[in-house]
């Protein structure tokens, strides 16, 4: 605030915070220059301007006193709850102030930046309907803080609109011309009729596509509309009751809820449910890390050394040394330059696709992408496009029709496929990658520590550089034995996400215990490759053994992911409970988490997994489906037509 004006003094401001009306405001109080004068609307504005532009909060009150009247402590510094108190009782020594809550318009006290003389002559040359285009766009963001609004109103301070409001804006604009405004330009309109003309000056061939936009105003805001209960009850909320519903047909069965069962220990190749130890492959501990005695170990040193929790955003006061030996750790093991670490591998997909692209780009992604990079992009706000599961050349098709229409382009395709266990063509999307100018990430959560001779992920397994794939990202919740995700990739990547990324600037760090899980198991990864041989192998054997079986595994391709597909939701449900009954415990995935013609189960397969557990389980899964439908069972090689027809929405 001192900054925006020489008017004020120096160490004499004062910002709090009030309840008016049911709603917390901020104001600021500052000591003004001796000299007397009569208007002092330029300094409020440009208090507003500042300090919204800085913080991204715009003011709700500005009280401007006289020199020396603040109250402050005998040395001097500002006493913010005597100036709260004294701003509430009305004692402040005032001679000019501005409350956004009270009745008087903003117009009355508040010069804007641009003349009204100015104004007009910009908004005389304009085409005409655009300037009330702008303002519809404007209306619809800022709802009634548009009230009063003119060709002269300052969207950053008059409205208090914050910078994603904005960017909406102009981003609904965007939308309209099909066009973008140069990043200089956004950083400098702030006038309704300023974002007119730089449409007028930045945009081709405006007048024929008002043509066709109607600009009518809503002329009836506050006319009562009655909401229904189930817009503001959770109980009532159509969502909520089909999910009721769901619950219900599957109570019908008679067979118990697979869902949320209590595991009672550690779980690798075994677990304990209800005191009872069975067979596990519903674990996706591909390694044997969680439980691994020397993770354990080095999981409790870190509580010891550290606490509990880091407390705070590693921005501020929650970086620990193991942070960021994880972090080099994951980067030298893939063979890029540089990691960061999120607390969750879901939100990490979220937090960086949503934050590096937005309006105006295009994120292209395989149709059986995971729900965290369809999150991610719907949050970007940029367009999104599938394309058919692995195919590149479809890819490629589009890319060749579309590529110039859009700013960044990002492709998205995953190392394996957690629905089906297969995997892309990895050189073929870079080289596409690299021939259309785009971004390349690749989702590494089950593929990082199971392909690949020495576990380094999909890279290694194709003989391919690391560095040709432009974000990589992973969790350490499978291979790592431990929670959250990373994003590896270049230097200048990594430091922008973590001075920016709001999933990890504005979140605790990841925690002691899990940095240090994680780091251990790293090592042991690093120093036991054989581990990664024998979750390979055993990858092999389920899959050739199941196939022996007549068991329908899809697209199953010798990772640690293999699907037994039914194709009947209740069908799946009870051979899950018959395996169960048997000491096996995998989970079926059905209607409408799959198409009802995808039902199935899914087993995840682990290192600590042996040749008989698997012999076992894929005789006990062959011996119960003959005895539900022995129609189930296909003795035939290859992906089956199910497979290749329909979209999957993957967990």
């Amino acid at each position: 605030m001192e900054r925006s004006s020489k008017r004020l003094q120096n160490g004499a401001v004062g910002c709090f915070a009030v309840d008016i009306d049911g709603r917390e405001r901020l104001v600021v109080v500052a000591e003004v220059e001796r000299k007397r004068r009569e208007d002092w609307s330029d300094v409020i504005q440009a208090i507003r301007h500042d300090v919204t532009a800085e913080h991204d909060v715009p003011p709700d009150g500005i009280v401007l006193v006289r020199f020396g009247s603040i109250p402050k402590t005998s040395s001097g510094k500002i006493q913010r709850h005597a100036c709260r108190n004294s701003f509430l009782d009305g004692s402040l020594k005032t001679i000019a102030s501005w409350l956004v809550w009270e009745e008087a318009s903003v117009d009355d006290v508040v010069v804007t930046p641009t003349s009204s003389d100015e104004t007009v002559a910009v908004a005389g040359n304009l085409p005409a309907g655009l300037l009330e285009l702008v303002k519809t766009k404007v209306r619809d963001v800022a709802r009634e803080r548009a009230g009063n609004l003119k060709a002269n109103t300052n969207i950053v301070t008059d409205l208090g609109l914050d910078s994603l409001e904005r960017l909406q804006i102009a981003n609904s604009i965007e939308e309209v011309f099909g066009q973008r405004f140069p990043e200089e330009v956004l950083q400098e309109i702030e006038t309704v009729a300023q974002v007119a003309a730089a449409v007028k000056d930045h945009f081709k061939d405006i007048d024929a596509q008002l043509g066709q936009v109607s600009t009518k105003v809503k002329t009836n805001r506050s006319a009562r509309v009655e909401i229904p209960e189930s817009d503001y009850s959770f109980a009532l909320m159509p969502e909520y009751v089909r999910l009721q519903k769901t619950k219900k047909l599957l109570a019908s069965t008679g067979l118990p809820n697979p869902y949320f069962s209590m595991h009672e220990a550690i779980t690798n190749d075994t677990t304990t449910i209800d005191g009872r130890e069975l067979l596990s492959w519903s674990s996706y501990n591909y390694l044997g890390m969680s439980g691994d005695p020397q993770v354990v170990k080095a999981s409790q040193e870190a509580v010891e050394k550290y606490g509990t929790s880091v407390s705070a955003s590693r921005l501020v006061s929650g970086e620990k040394p193991i942070h960021r030996e994880l972090e080099q750790g994951i980067a030298d093991f893939i063979g890029v330059e540089d990691a960061i670490t999120y607390v969750g591998g879901h939100s990490t997909n979220e937090s960086t696709i949503g934050h590096l692209f937005g309006s105006g780009d295009l994120i292209v992604h395989d149709s059986l992408s995971h729900n965290s990079i369809i999150q991610g992009s719907i949050l970007s706000g940029a367009r999104r496009r599938p394309f058919k599961h692995n195919d590149w050349r479809e890819l490629d098709e589009i890319l060749s029709e579309v590529r110039h229409e859009y700013r960044r382009v990002l492709v998205v395709v995953e190392g394996v496929y957690s629905m089906d266990g297969d995997f892309p063509d990895l050189p073929k999307f870079i080289e596409i990658k690299k021939r259309h100018h785009t971004f390349l990430m690749v989702d590494e959560a089950h593929s990082i520590g199971t392909m690949g001779e020495h576990g380094r992920g999909i890279s290694e397994h194709f003989g391919v550089d690391a560095r040709e794939v432009d974000i990589w990202m992973g969790t350490l919740s499978k291979t790592f034995g431990s929670c959250g995700g990373y994003i590896a990739g270049t230097k200048e990547l990594v430091e922008y996400l973590k001075y920016t990324s709001p999933g990890f600037v504005y979140s605790v760090g990841l925690s002691p215990a899990n940095a240090a899980a994680a780091l251990a198991a790293l090592r042991i990864l690093e120093d036991e490759p054989e581990r990664v041989a024998k979750v390979q192998h055993n990858s092999r054997f389920f899959l050739q053994e199941a196939r022996k079986r007549g068991l329908d595994t899809g697209l199953g391709n010798n990772t640690p992911v293999v699907p037994v597909i039914i194709g009947n939701s209740l069908h799946a449900l009870q051979l899950s409970h018959q395996l169960f009954e048997r000491g096996i415990n995998v989970q079926p995935i059905l209607y409408p988490a799959v198409e009802e013609a995808a039902a199935r189960l899914r087993f995840f397969i682990s290192s600590d997994h042996n040749e008989d557990q698997i012999i076992q389980t894929c005789d006990a899964v062959a011996e119960e489906i003959e005895k539900i439908d022995p129609s189930y069972l296909k003795f035939e090689s290859g992906p089956t037509k199910v497979a290749n027809s329909i979209q999957r929405t993957k967990i």
